[in-house]
């Protein structure tokens, strides 16, 4: 048995168990019954209920949403570098935000930047199989889209 507090109190019959949390105001709740004999904690048990659930729905989303951005100028070793990284992000079960930001003159290639975005998509597909979670977009500095793993 373990208390509120996290300390462990020992092994103790139910009926001893149900006493001291009840001296306690607080809840009898069985950890795991994987075990023999079963862990319980002293606690509250709404407060209990809701740490559950905030862990399910946490291992439920699936990640984070991580950035990679490139430049425009990226040479093809440094954009293998960038695809290995992002390879390790989608293993991990995070998305990946892939952001481009053209700066001046590179506003008038965007032709190019396209490109060197498709370049990179390849070789991360050629790593991982990769599905895009939102399309290429323009945006006022640049581009942008989310990718995520098959």
């Amino acid at each position: 048995m373990v208390d509120e507090t996290g300390k462990q109190l020992g092994i103790f019959d139910l009926e001893r168990a149900l006493q001291l949390a009840k001296e306690r105001n607080l809840d009898l709740v069985q950890v795991t019954e994987k075990v023999m004999p079963p862990v319980c904690k002293i606690t509250d048990y709404g407060k209990y209920l809701y740490w559950q659930e905030k862990k399910e729905r946490g291992a439920k989303r699936g990640g984070e949403i991580k950035g990679i951005r490139i430049s425009f100028g990226i040479s093809l070793h440094d954009l293998e570098t960038k695809a290995n990284l992002a390879e390790k992000f989608l293993k991990k079960g995070d998305k990946i935000r892939l952001e481009m930001r053209l700066k001046g003159r590179e506003n008038l290639f965007s032709n190019l930047a396209k490109e060197k975005i498709t370049k990179f998509l390849e070789t991360l597909e050629n790593l991982i199989p990769i599905k895009i979670e939102r399309e290429l977009k323009r945006e006022p500095r640049g581009f942008s889209m989310i990718i995520g793993k098959k």
